[in-house]
């Protein structure tokens, strides 16, 4: 859920990216805006939508959406052109996290669906004041389905959030974020939750795990606190189950968790972050390029950016004035699906896009 907020969910780093519908994009000469992006396409028009995923044939794509009335977010299934989108989550709880396993048969996502209600309580954090934007960590568990949402079936069993799972590519298993431990940590397991372990350990936030697409690494979003008042946040973030939008830095490490090091530490909200299919770049979301001066801090347009997996090479891909996020590649590299807030029909709604990728 950062990844839809913390990530996953209610999409609250969305929110922060809400405005008027975004003016024409303009190039100057000799330097195109968003020239990695070509035939640019609005797949969705209603609801809230966020984090839509590639099957791994490229035919389709899984994805959040608060629609129909409803009051939180289910799991929909589409194909990669935008039709016959349909729900394969159940209607009730909230959903986030969507993610299909190699061969596209079978989905992991993250529900409240084994809870009583339709949609879980958000907190009120008391702290919340100075961080505007925060976004909930419901008490979400992981379960996987067919690929229509058949033989649905619990695959983690803890009282605090467990979500963000993404899948290995050799389909066996499963990163994901959790609670359980007391922090907010990354864990690995087996595919039908068994042999669950602990890859990080250092208090403070870290999330949105990624895979390498040879399955050897993980990329992820962290924040460390380090002064007595980011410590106390903390706390008070883990004992309230909130998340602020705090900065965020990103890091790989082993897929064992070992041989953990930062790629990319500028003070902004780093996040998101998915892999190139080569391996050696990973598209990410950050509001680096939207500093205020006059408040001392960064702003709510997110963008997407390009980096190499050692910290070089950043570029950024997307020019606009509101919320760019949710960046994956198809599996082929020729396509690129994001979240956007560019030229919402209702304030607060964010979109799926999909643009071929001009390398």
């Amino acid at each position: 859920m950062i990844r839809r907020a913390l990530a996953p969910t209610v999409l609250a780093l969305a929110l922060l990216g809400c405005a008027a519908p975004t003016p024409p994009l303009r190039s100057s000469p000799g330097q195109p805006l968003e020239k990695h992006l070509s035939h640019l396409t609005r797949l969705t028009t209603d609801g809230d939508n966020g984090e839509a995923y590639w099957s791994w044939d490229g035919a389709r794509l899984i994805w959040q959406s608060s629609r129909q009335d409803q009051a939180c977010d289910k799991i929909w299934v589409m194909n990669a052109d935008g039709s016959d989108k349909h729900r394969v989550s159940p209607g009730h709880g909230a959903h986030t996290c969507s993610f299909f396993f190699p061969g596209d048969r079978r989905i992991v996502f993250a529900s409240t669906s084994h809870l009583p209600g339709d949609c879980p309580p958000r907190p009120e954090p008391a702290r919340g004041g100075k961080y505007r934007y925060v976004w909930s960590l419901f008490p979400y568990d992981l379960f996987v389905a067919n690929a229509d949402g058949s033989d649905l079936r619990r695959i983690t069993d803890n009282p605090k959030y467990d979500a963000e799972p993404v899948v290995s590519p050799d389909g066996r298993r499963i990163v994901f974020g959790s609670q359980r431990d007391g922090d907010f940590d990354l864990y690995v397991m087996n595919a039908d939750g068994s042999d669950v372990r602990r890859l990080t350990n250092r208090v403070g936030y870290d999330g949105g795990p990624w895979w390498s697409p040879d399955g050897k690494r993980i990329v992820w979003r962290a924040w460390y606190p380090e002064t007595e008042e980011e410590k106390a946040l903390w706390a008070d973030c883990m004992a309230k189950d909130y998340i602020a939008a705090v900065p965020l830095d990103l890091w790989l490490m082993d897929a064992d968790g070992s041989n953990q090091r930062l790629v990319l530490k500028n003070g902004a909200t780093n996040w998101a972050p998915s892999w190139h299919p080569d391996g050696r770049r990973i598209v990410f979301s950050s509001n680096v390029d939207d500093w205020k001066p006059e408040l001392k801090t960064y702003g709510h347009n997110f963008e997407l950016y390009l980096i190499g997996d050692d910290g070089t090479g950043l570029e950024r891909l997307t020019y606009n004035t509101v919320f760019d996020s949710f960046p994956m590649f198809s599996p082929d590299g020729k396509k690129l699906v994001f979240g956007s807030n560019r030229d919402a029909v209702n304030p607060r709604q964010t979109d799926i896009f999909v643009a071929d990728w001009v390398e």
